[in-house]
């Protein structure tokens, strides 16, 4: 698999930038000056992210099967086999996720599920979720930055998934009003800098691929 690192500094720093800008525009107009604040804007953050993962998980087995139903012989199966990995990363970050409604969900399903496995069960239970907990805000981050492995099926795949994600991702900011406290001139500047920057910066890759390793999306389909 290629590993540009190139285009792997490129994208972290693209993310600092993004990171300090959102900072940029939380400071200057979101109320972070107690603690109610603060647990506002984190849960905004990690709700964001925690979207993007489920769009990418929705979007995920559409682009896969339209890949490799758009390959050419042999292919199919090997895009099939490889894909196995990125599924597995799906299923272990949804896994690790379910356990928190195990733990707490107060319908009489789950409830009673507590109460059949007992306090050893509980204690089981409780530790898990936390070690869950871990695992899942790590896993997000990295299935955002990584596109589920999906350069484990081909590397072109990841800049495709990752343009496709940040402008739905600007369309559901749009449709919810995201920001809407934000004066318009910095909220469209905001709102356009990411999908464009992503944008920009996949087909920089792209690029690359096809100059220095012969990658291209035709190729990978065989075509």
């Amino acid at each position: 698999m290629v590993e540009d690192l190139t285009v792997r500094r490129i994208q972290m720093w693209r993310t600092g930038l993004g990171i300090a800008a959102w900072l940029v525009l939380v400071m200057s107009y979101k109320p972070v000056d107690t603690a109610e604040g603060v647990g506002s804007v984190a849960d905004d953050k990690f709700d964001q992210s925690w979207i993007s993962t489920l769009v990418l998980v929705c979007a995920f087995p559409f682009v896969i099967a339209l890949f490799v139903f758009a390959a050419q012989g042999a292919l199919r199966g090997l895009y099939l086999r490889r894909s196995l990995k990125s599924f597995g990363a799906v299923a272990a970050l949804m896994g690790s996720m379910a356990t928190f409604p195990l733990a707490v969900a107060p319908d009489p399903q789950t409830t009673g599920f507590r109460d059949a496995i007992g306090t050893p069960g509980m204690v089981v239970l409780i530790t898990l979720c936390a070690w869950s907990l871990g695992f899942a805000l790590y896993g997000i981050a990295l299935c955002l930055m990584h596109v589920f492995r999906t350069a484990d099926i081909h590397e072109v795949l990841p800049p495709l998934l990752a343009t496709l994600l940040v402008w739905v991702m600007a369309a559901l900011d749009v449709i919810n009003n995201q920001n809407a406290e934000v004066p318009a001139v910095a909220r469209i500047v905001f709102l356009l800098g990411a999908p464009v920057s992503v944008t920009a910066l996949s087909c920089w890759e792209l690029h690359r691929l096809r100059k220095h390793h012969g990658l291209t999306v035709r190729r990978a389909l065989g075509r």
